[in-house]
């Protein structure tokens, strides 16, 4: 495929070399000449100085036939003006990578939307996403970043005594806003359908708006008791921290967040109202202790600098909480954090290298992943014209049991589907697909033109 790569730093010159090594054609851009120079000189991709916000560099480039345009400049303003600019001038899929929050706040402003962008891609978010899966459960289905974190997705065990016990889900009462993704039994997970019965012991994820999946909790959970929470201290306020705390809540977690800047504390204290806030620095040992570090449940070291991750989850650990995760930028260390007792290292260049794997896609798919598992994959797709799959209403088209049409995103707005609803072109659904079934059910959003 054909890749434009707009900035030639840390992230897009390992993007560029990553593309290049798996036979892809890459151009990158870059204001800066010695880059340009040195990434000519090194990769074997073509690289163009020039302003990748200026149309006449976007030309030279050949946009036009661009399959993938990702914009990893250091500027979010500047990505995202030039990730529109070359999806409007021929690009077929076009990325801007953002830092602010504000950018992917949809309560303010739907920047996405609004330029015409296919995804905004935030280094932090998607570590956040990492290490929230690992805390909650591997195998979870990965929808923060899909449905631009408009839907929840909640993983619970059916209880002894629940309501849905021994029922098929066709027959339960669930709120229009959620449905039931997947079910697991025995080490086995698949798509959920109206057919399958529940039994005591299994694990459903529950996918919708967050009002509608409180309701439908209580289906499944039985009567209502005290739960022990589960203890994450993090250490580092920054985004990554921050999207963390978000992302675990406050209904099955009790969240300590240790940041030194006392700023960046008070708007950590009112945008995590559900979590405690400790100006203090996690690399001392005496701050650990006085605040619990080694009876949490889960550490998690994002500090924005790899040393302080390592060396305070090596503090954690000693002092005995119970699994320790950390944040490392440098592939060197990848080996080295094991050795040291720290249970998993989540790095964020590979959190985004299998992001933008996912987008190298043809036809309707915009993006795709597997769950660990291996079982079912996370797609998101762009509804054509003439596609069969609007030929009917989902309840009557062949999708049972190996599809479910998890979020369709509308004129702006993301929201769950209902069984007589009828996609339309334009439309972008969020799906869950049976590995065995990926091709058949494809073919449904393949254009007949």
């Amino acid at each position: 495929m054909r890749i434009l790569t707009l900035g030639g730093g840390t992230v897009g010159r390992w993007i560029a070399d990553m593309l290049c090594r798996r036979r892809h054609s890459v151009t990158l851009i870059d204001s800066d000449p010695e880059i340009v120079r040195a990434i000519n000189s090194e990769l074997d991709v073509r690289a163009i100085e020039g302003n990748a916000s200026q149309s006449t560099v976007l030309f030279s480039a050949d946009v036009l036939s661009a399959d993938l345009c990702l914009a990893v400049t250091g500027n979010d303003e500047v990505n995202i003006v030039a990730a529109s600019m070359a999806k409007a001038l021929g690009a077929r899929r076009s990325i801007a990578r953002v830092y602010a929050p504000a950018f992917r706040d949809l309560a303010t402003f739907d920047y996405q939307q609004h330029f015409g962008i296919d995804s905004l891609l935030s280094l932090e978010q998607l570590s956040a996403s990492e290490l929230a899966r690992a805390i909650r459960n591997p195998d979870a289905i990965p929808l923060e970043h899909f449905a631009r974190g408009q839907l929840q997705v909640y993983e619970m065990e059916v209880a002894s005594g629940a309501p849905a016990a021994g029922k098929k889900l066709m027959e339960l009462d669930l709120p229009p806003g959620v449905r039931v993704g997947s079910l697991a039994r025995e080490g086995r997970m698949w798509i959920a359908s109206g057919a399958d019965e529940t039994h005591v012991g299994d694990r459903v994820s529950l996918v919708g708006m967050p009002d509608a999946i409180s309701v439908a909790r209580k289906v499944f959970g039985g009567e209502k008791r005290a739960r022990k929470k589960t203890k994450v201290m993090i250490a580092g306020g920054g985004e990554t921290g921050y999207h963390l705390a978000s992302l675990l809540g406050r209904e099955d977690f009790r969240i300590v967040l240790l940041e030194t800047d006392a700023h960046r504390c008070e708007q950590l204290s009112k945008l995590l109202p559900h979590a405690t806030i400790v100006q203090a620095s996690a690399n001392r040992r005496s701050v650990l202790e006085d605040e619990g570090g080694g009876t949490v449940d889960y550490f998690v070291g994002c500090t924005g600098n790899d040393e302080s991750n390592i060396m305070a989850g090596v503090e954690a650990r000693e002092l005995g909480a119970s699994r320790v995760m950390c944040v490392v930028g440098r592939p060197d260390y990848a080996n080295v954090v094991g050795k040291l007792g720290i249970d998993l290292a989540v790095s964020e260049r590979d959190v985004v290298a299998r992001q933008i794997l996912g987008f190298l896609n043809e036809g309707a798919v915009i993006s795709q992943t597997k769950l660990p598992n291996g079982s079912i994959g996370v797609y998101e797709l762009e509804v054509l014209p003439e596609s069969p799959i609007t030929q009917a209403s989902l309840a009557n088209l062949p999708l049972a049991g190996r599809c479910l049409i998890a979020a369709i995103q509308r004129d702006g707005f993301v929201r769950v589907p209902m069984a007589k609803d009828v996609l339309k072109v334009g439309d972008i659904i969020v799906a869950l697909i049976d590995l065995d079934d990926t091709d058949e059910i494809l073919c449904l959003f393949h254009s007949d033109s």
